[in-house]
């Protein structure tokens, strides 16, 4: 009794061995047989994603072909949802799913297809589910300072840093609400799975204390993916205002402004020094 079933198993071993194949390569990594499910991670309402799988499978006689399957395909979604197809011949193949905003937190299941085209290969297709859970929790934001001291004209730079746990590439928005003039969106890429730091300026033209939120907010769903931080800005008078201009055209690298603004406020202490 015993022998026979080591000899089926090593017969489904074989089969299995040998059957056609989908290689998902993104968001996770897995093997996955005709009819056979995966879990790919979680996504925000109305975000996007992509699900990555190679071209290459084996033939029912175990043979391998490099380029088997020609496209990958969204076969059955939940309503609301659509799909975009892996252009034909790339490998590798990547089909876009998109949310509906107005989807329910849940885990919720979809058909993707790897297509022969024609059969050119004797593959067919192949089929798997898929699954996703939704839910907004896919932003975890940490900002630093939350106290910024500068001199008016000057930038006050905040570093946030972004972990995007969801599956999604969507772009995220920085922006500084109930700040004067100067201060503007900024669209950021945190590539998911990923903690990415960002720079964004703060700008002040009079003295005083301006308390304000900073929030940082998916792109494709505002109201629902964000994270919001009160930060104090205090803008304080000095003789570097006059040098304020440097900083204050279009930001493409705060970071590279910081000597400069080192070395004048190191002429400002030796201004002081003397007049005293």
């Amino acid at each position: 009794m015993r022998a026979i079933l080591l000899y089926a198993f090593l017969l489904f071993a074989m089969g299995s061995a040998s059957a056609m194949y989908l290689q998902i390569v993104g968001p996770v990594s897995g093997t996955v047989y005709n009819n056979g499910s995966i879990y790919l991670g979680k996504v925000g309402p109305g975000e996007s994603f992509y699900v990555l799988a190679s071209a290459e499978t084996t033939n029912a006689s175990g043979k391998l072909i490099n380029i088997g399957w020609d496209t990958l395909e969204g076969v059955a979604l939940p309503n609301g949802w659509y799909a975009q197809a892996s252009p034909l011949y790339e490998n590798p193949m990547k089909v876009k799913i998109t949310t509906s905003n107005d989807t329910q937190q849940g885990t919720y299941h979809m058909i993707l297809r790897a297509v022969n085209v024609e059969n050119y290969s004797r593959l067919g297709n192949l089929t798997i589910n898929a699954f996703v859970n939704v839910t907004p929790d896919v932003l975890n934001v940490s900002v630093t300072p939350e106290v910024v001291e500068v001199g008016v004209g000057q930038p006050g730079n905040l570093y946030i840093t972004i972990n995007n746990t969801g599956i999604s590439d969507d772009p995220f928005i920085i922006n500084a609400y109930n700040l004067p003039a100067w201060n503007l969106p900024e669209e950021v890429i945190a590539l998911h799975g990923r903690s990415t730091t960002f720079v964004y300026p703060t700008y002040i033209d009079e003295p005083g204390v301006y308390p304000f939120s900073l929030t940082v907010y998916a792109a494709t769903s505002p109201f629902l993916i964000r994270s919001t931080y009160n930060i104090s800005l205090i803008a304080k008078a000095s003789l570097l205002n006059d040098f304020g201009a440097v900083g204050e055209g279009t930001v493409l690298s705060p970071i590279i402004y910081e000597p400069a603004y080192a070395i004048m406020l190191f002429i400002q202490k030796i201004i002081e020094a003397v007049a005293k």
